[in-house]
């Protein structure tokens, strides 16, 4: 597996359940999952690859995870998790490897349970683009997080899940 093609048994979307967190920048993950899922390559190019919208609260994704690599039977290093990334501006996104959780909850949670970071991380950007007030670039995650996305962002969120699933299937 290379970061160039990498391929996966499981893929993950986190998020929150509720539905009032369904169009939200914190509910990235599950957003590409319904992406995902409307891509035909996944039905003749991918018959052993499982994915799933996690089903609790973004900080107790580690036990969805544990249970999801259990089910499937893959390992760690086979698995993709989908979440927003606040460090990372609006329109990008970052495949990686084996990276600490830079204080994202859901990441340190899957991290503890099941025992490693050795997993890749498809990181969707959530940070506002400039030209942003110095104010604005220096909010905290939680304070923007969970407000719904705008009509402008979803149209950079969808470029973004176009290109990044070029790169994983």
């Amino acid at each position: 597996m290379n970061a160039s093609n990498p391929k996966f048994r499981l893929i993950v979307g986190l998020g929150n359940p509720d539905s009032k967190y369904a169009n939200t920048y914190h509910n990235v993950g599950h957003l590409f999952i319904d992406y995902l899922m409307t891509d035909p390559k996944l039905q003749t190019e991918n018959s052993n690859l499982q994915i799933y919208k996690s089903t609790v609260f973004m900080n107790l994704s580690g036990m969805f995870v544990k249970k999801m690599l259990k089910k499937s039977g893959a390992k760690p290093e086979q698995i993709l998790i989908v979440h927003d990334d606040s460090d990372i501006e609006i329109g990008k996104y970052k495949l990686s490897f084996g990276r600490g959780a830079a204080g994202h909850h859901g990441v340190e949670n899957i991290q503890a349970t099941i025992k490693t970071k050795k997993f890749w991380r498809l990181r969707i950007g959530i940070r506002p683009q400039p030209p942003y007030s110095l104010k604005l670039r220096r909010i905290k995650a939680e304070k923007f997080v969970l407000k719904k996305i705008t009509g402008a962002d979803k149209k950079l969120l969808e470029k973004v899940f176009e290109k990044s699933t070029t790169e994983i299937i």
